[in-house]
This record gives C-alpha cells, structure tokens and sequence, in this order.
C-alpha cells in the first residue's frame, strides 16, 4: 500500500548546481516543481534551510560485511543507515548478495549496482568477489556482470601478492584491456580498484572508466588521469586504515606494510595533488566489508581536511555525483530527492552531519 503524498514547500537556500541556486521549490506526488504547483493556502509542509540534492555515496557496499554477503535484513539495515545520512544515490562498488531488489523498495536509496567484484584466489579478501582460477576468463567474466549489474563492472586491480612480498596487479594488461572492451560492448562502464602505482599504467591503457582509492596514482601521471576525465574515489576512510594493515603484515611482509603505512602518511597530500592536477574526484565512504554505513559526512571531513574546498567538497558528494552517475540536474519533473540542512554546509562542513530533513522520492523519510 503506498503512502499518500504531501505536497512540500521548500525554501531557503536550495542548491542545484555550482551556479543554480533558487529561492523555494514544491513538491507535489513525489515530484519537483519550480514553479508554484497548488493554489496558495493549500495544505502543504513547510521545510525550510539550506537544502541540497540528495548525497551520493559512489563507492559503497550494500549487502556486504566483513565475513562475506550478509542477508536482505541486514542489507537493508545498511541501506536505511546511509538513507538517514542524507545518501540517497548509491554506487554500489560491488557486492556478492544480489540486491537488485533494492529496486522495488521505495524507503531505500536508489541503487546503482556494479555486480560482484572481479579477482583472483588469494588475492583479494576472502567470500567477497567472484574469483576467477584462470586469468583469460576476466572478460567473458566481465561481460557477464556488465549485463547483470546497472551500467557498471567492478574489477580488483591490484592486491598483496604473497609470494611477492607486496603489492602487485592482478591481471595481464592485455587481458585487462579486453575486459574492458568486453564491459563497454555491454554500455558499461568499468572501474577498478588500485592501491599501487604499479597498476595505474595498465588502467589507462586498458580505458578504465573510474579509479577506486587511487592511493598510488604517480605525479606524472595524474595530468593524464585529468585530461582524460577519468575519476577517481578516495576513500580516505579506508586509506586512514592502512597503518592497521601494516601492522597486521610486519614480520611476514615488510615490504608490502612499508608500502602501506607511506601511502598512510602520504594520503591527503596524494588527494590534495590529485584535485590540484584537475583530476575529478567523487565522494565514497567505502562502507561495508570493515567499515560502517552512514558515514558520508566523515568522509567528507576527510577531503577538507586534505585541502580540498569544502564548496567543492559538497559538490562533488551531490549533484556532480549525480550528473556522473546519469541523474542529471534538478529540474521540472525530477524525482524530490533532497536534504535539508540548518546552516550552509560550504562554509562549515560539519553541517552534513546535521540534517534536518530528508526527502526520498517526495516523502519526508526523516526530520
């Protein structure tokens, strides 16, 4: 049974776009209206402040803990913890449960799904990507998830090889390149995740879509990563984990947990270069697996405390994000996907820990 719809007046600051700012929208049947949609002294809600389109959260887990795929409950528990964050757009970077029942579910963000995660045995964490004995699979493998997910393929670049000693890429750059080909064959786009400089060369090579923590991404490098318009997701609340990694690797790997704890230290210089160099950057908490949902506003934290302006910030965690992802701008007609705020979160961004309310799909879902 669905939930009759009150039309809203929202007014305020209303953000739309880096130079789109109105005075007040309306909401009526879910939808957004420039323009006056009911007669004056109609009954309508009033939500009033400094209101943004719905946060996106681009690299996210839905589904997924840290033993492995979690069950539908659990899956939504996770969902509901971002939604009430004011993350209404989710990426998610892949996940081994099948959660495109996310879908039917009105109370829930809007899913984006990337499939399983690619890898290869012993090289990636354990119960969480499809894991493939034969490298000349990854893109018959790639085609798969490309026609099983929502536009997108998840591929784990590079990991520990234990034989090695340290990080290493995963795949052949030519097998690499074919998988990519074989996503874009399906209109998908690809991205992948990579810790290493190592791998950063193939991934250009190969045409990857996306850039997954980009920890290692050299100097020399990023001017083409920017020139190419290709993104790249920090994660800098998983990269502030990598001096944990380390420790858990001295003794049986030192070079790899070296490698870890200066890409640590490093890691807000890496991200302020990257912003520097032009290269666009998206916002992901990387929540699921070993990190909690509901964090966004952290992760945004993050990225200001690297030097990047927090106007920038908050457009990249919104409507950048969701013109990247093909949900366009805000306009006649638009699903009414917005957060409510008591104070402007470019000046102070902290406020996105504080919403007021929050509108999914025209329903006051909180505040």
């Amino acid at each position: 049974m669905s939930v009759p719809h009150v039309p809203l007046h929202v007014s305020g600051h209303v953000l739309l776009g880096d130079e789109r700012e109105v005075g007040e929208l309306w909401v009526r049947e879910g939808r957004v209206s420039l323009t006056r949609g009911a007669p004056q002294g109609s009954a309508t809600r009033e939500l009033s402040g400094w209101v943004l389109p719905g946060l996106v959260d681009v690299h996210c887990h839905v589904g997924l803990d840290a033993g492995g795929a979690v069950d539908q409950e659990a899956a939504v528990a996770q969902a509901l913890t971002d939604r009430d964050s004011g993350v209404l757009l989710v990426r998610d970077a892949g996940s081994p449960l099948d959660t495109r029942w996310v879908h039917d579910r009105a109370d829930l963000p809007r899913l984006v799904r990337a499939g399983r995660h690619l890898a290869r045995p012993r090289r990636y964490l354990r119960h969480f990507g499809l894991e493939l004995d034969d490298v000349a699979d990854l893109p018959g493998a790639a085609r798969t998830q490309a026609r099983d997910s929502d536009g997108w393929v998840k591929l784990v670049g590079d990991w520990i090889d234990r034989e090695a000693g340290d990080l290493g890429p995963l795949w052949p750059r030519d097998v690499l390149a074919d998988a990519v080909a074989a996503a874009h064959a399906e209109a998908a786009r690809v991205t992948v995740h990579a810790f290493s400089e190592e791998v950063v060369g193939d991934l250009l090579a190969a045409g990857v879509d996306g850039i997954e923590h980009g920890t290692g991404i050299p100097a020399e490098l990023m001017d083409e990563v920017a020139a190419r318009g290709i993104p790249v997701t920090p994660t800098l609340l998983q990269v502030a984990r990598f001096e944990e990694i380390a420790g858990q690797a001295d003794g049986r790997y030192p070079r790899y947990a070296e490698r870890m704890r200066r890409m640590h230290a490093r890691r807000h210089e890496q991200v302020r270069a990257l912003y520097d160099a032009g290269v666009p950057l998206l916002v992901g908490t990387d929540a699921g697996g070993t990190l909690g949902h509901g964090r966004v506003a952290d992760e945004c934290a993050e990225l200001v405390a690297a030097g990047i302006p927090a106007p920038d910030v908050v457009a990249m965690a919104s409507w950048r994000a969701r013109e990247f992802l093909g949900f366009g701008d805000v306009v006649d007609g638009s699903s009414a996907d917005l957060v409510v705020y008591p104070a402007d979160p470019r000046e102070d961004i902290e406020v996105l820990r504080h919403p007021t309310a929050v509108v999914l799909r025209g329903q006051v879902v909180l505040g």
